[in-house]
């Protein structure tokens, strides 16, 4: 019997993001397509019988949870100098993150580590991480360059900003996520009504995600509300309604923009998330940073309509079934965003038309084959 051992941390984030949400779809996944011969133990941190529990019901067909004597932050400060890198023994290792026990195989020794890189932030844009973030993930990238079997990341994209750091030659590797099995409208008329209500959703509205982290552009895109174009339009954020200083009520003051014109939802669940994306007029990405990009596959799942910035990793998922508007001249890019989104809002048949690409791309995408490429990757390996 091959076990492979599946760092499953991510599953217990209290406001799951992107990487939280790659993370369990693909653990899900791994585990269903385990081949003939095959199984999937879960490792994680120091966890309560109740949140061990919970991950059980999480992962079906999971056959083993083992959980360290030693947190999280304290096993993640301890990899970060290469303490206690054998407390899960010997092994198959997968972890969907960075978060792993990295260090020199033993003489002889059955020892495969796979880790997974889903932004280069640490790097290329620290501000909104904390310096110690910023170190430990700086320590755990060249800890997988000496150490790691491979290193996957979700885009081709991140795979080259990655590389553009350590030369990993052929040990990088893609495997992509996609929309979250279980977004999706509920089948009962009465059930999606009753959360449209309690959510208390415009006719029409612009939908934006995430977080209010510098990055994710959710401030241009609030100034992007107080011009012309989009005087009458309604925002509509998924997400954390605060980030350190940084609140909607003050980037609404700011942009001159009326409170009541953007609603703040806070985290939503599966359900509410998918009634939320199929509702939106459209669905905004301004990001100034992106590896991953579920977001844009759940609105191309959800048949909403896209704007999102030109990065490199938002081109290579959407392949044209959205409106890009560029990063180049900062001056001017709040103008250009209320342009694009109020073409979309204001144009039913480009509005289609951006549903239909949406709803091509979204196929490409699967957490099945997505799980096969890491039984093939460790195979390979």
């Amino acid at each position: 019997m091959v076990t492979l051992k599946f760092f499953i941390d991510e599953l217990l984030t209290e406001t799951p993001g992107a990487g939280d949400r790659y993370a369990e779809n693909l653990a899900r996944e791994v585990i269903r397509r385990a081949p003939a011969n095959c199984e999937v133990i879960g490792v994680v941190s120091q966890v309560s019988p109740e949140q061990e529990s919970a991950l059980f019901n999480r992962l079906h067909g999971i056959t083993d949870i083992e959980t360290a004597k030693l947190t999280r932050k304290a096993l993640a400060k301890s990899w970060q100098h290469g303490l206690f890198t054998g407390v899960f023994g010997e092994g198959l290792y997968h972890a969907p993150s960075l978060f792993a026990p990295l260090r020199e195989a033993d003489s002889g020794g059955a020892q495969q580590t796979v880790v997974t890189v889903s932004d280069t932030r640490a790097w290329t844009h620290p501000e909104g991480l904390s310096p110690a973030n910023i170190r430990w993930q700086k320590a755990q990238l060249k800890r997988a360059w000496q150490y790691a079997d491979a290193v996957v990341t979700p885009t081709h994209a991140l795979a080259e900003q990655v590389g553009e750091l350590y030369d990993f030659r052929d040990r990088l590797r893609v495997i992509p996520g996609a929309a979250p099995l279980g977004l999706r409208v509920p089948d009962s008329d009465a059930m999606r009504q009753e959360i449209e209500m309690r959510l208390n959703l415009p006719s029409d509205y612009i939908l934006s995600l995430g977080s209010l982290e510098p990055h994710r552009g959710i401030d241009r895109l609030i100034r992007a509300l107080a011009l012309p174009q989009l005087t009458d339009a309604v925002l509509v954020h998924a997400g954390s309604d605060i980030f350190g200083e940084t609140s909607i009520d003050q980037l609404c003051a700011d942009a001159g923009v009326a409170r009541h014109r953007v609603r703040a939802l806070g985290y939503l669940t599966d359900a509410e998330l998918a009634v939320a994306f199929h509702r939106a007029t459209v669905f905004c990405l301004p990001a100034s940073y992106e590896g991953i990009g579920l977001s844009v596959m759940e609105a191309f799942r959800s048949g909403t309509p896209v704007v999102h910035t030109d990065l490199p990793a938002l081109e290579e998922i959407s392949q044209g079934a959205s409106l890009q508007v560029s990063l180049n001249n900062p001056d001017t890019f709040e103008q250009r965003l209320a342009i694009a989104l109020s073409n979309v809002m204001h144009d039913v048949e480009l509005q289609q038309t951006l549903t239909t690409a949406g709803y091509d791309r979204a196929p490409v995408y699967s957490w099945g084959y997505s799980g096969e490429l890491v039984w093939r990757l460790h195979a390979d390996l």
